[in-house]
Parts: structure tokens; sequence; C-alpha cells
């Protein structure tokens, strides 16, 4: 009954009601919450765990296919995100081994290779050498700014 009252008054507060309506309003929400906690048991998706061979199977040089739609990814990390899964919640669920990728080999060369190209992982080259400044002053120091008025 909390809930249906906190739902109620966040309604009311937002929205215009007659006084005479408000009664049916939390009757009508008292309802709906009731209906719905009748159902609250969310059917359970039974996933039979994948076979060694369906495992190999998934995994192509070109792409991995998706255990939850079939579909072939270059790579999983974004589909599984969009489906609320995290990389070691889709091999748990599937009871995958840790170390199954999450991108395609042929995907990994291709950004291994231009990361390669663009110098991308190689040590930096040492700096050039600046020539040090001679210890004795030859002149003294030009003055900068303006020169002085002549009086």
């Amino acid at each position: 009954m909390d809930i249906t009252a906190d739902i109620v008054s966040a309604y009311v507060s937002k929205n215009s009601v007659r006084p005479a309506d408000i009664g049916e309003l939390i009757a009508s929400v008292h309802q709906t919450l009731k209906g719905l906690s009748g159902s609250a048991m969310p059917a359970v998706e039974k996933i039979e765990k994948t076979s060694p061979a369906q495992i190999e199977k998934s995994i192509t040089p070109d792409a991995l296919i998706s255990f939850e739609d079939g579909k072939p990814y270059k790579t999983l990390r974004r589909h599984l995100s969009l489906r609320g899964l995290s990389a070691e919640a889709y091999r748990a669920k599937h009871g995958l081994p840790a170390d199954y990728p999450m991108t395609a080999a042929s995907y990994s060369a291709q950004r291994s290779e231009l990361a390669r190209s663009l110098g991308l992982g190689n040590s930096r080259k040492a700096a050039p050498k600046v020539a040090e400044p001679d210890a004795t002053v030859s002149e003294a120091p030009t003055r900068r700014g303006r020169p002085r008025k002549a009086s």
C-alpha cells in the first residue's frame, strides 16, 4: 500500500486531479500493482550449455557467432552491452571457457596492423641533445624595451 500512495502522490503533484477522482485513482493503481505482483515471477529461460563443437563452430576467422541471436559479429562486446550483458556474464550464461574471444581474429589482426603502421607500440626515439651554452659571457646582455629619453 505504501508504493500505491507514493505513486498516486507523485502523479497528483504533477497533474490536476479532482478530489472526487482521487479514491478511484488509488483503487486503480492498487489493482494494477496487485496484478503485477501476481505475475512477478519472470519466465526463467532455460539455456542449454553449449557443447565444445558448438563453441568451436561459433569462432570463425572473420566473425564470432553470437549465442544470443545467432548472428555473426566482428566484436561481441557492443552486441552484449546492448543486451545488458558483460563478457563474463555471457561466458557464464552459455558455459563458455574464460579464454573465449570477444573479437574476431581477422579484425584483431587488421587493427594490430593499423597500429603498427601508425608506429604505436614502438619505443620513442631519444630526444636530440641540446648544445650546452658556454659558461663565459662575451658581451653584456642587451637591454630590452624602449631606449631612455635624452634629457
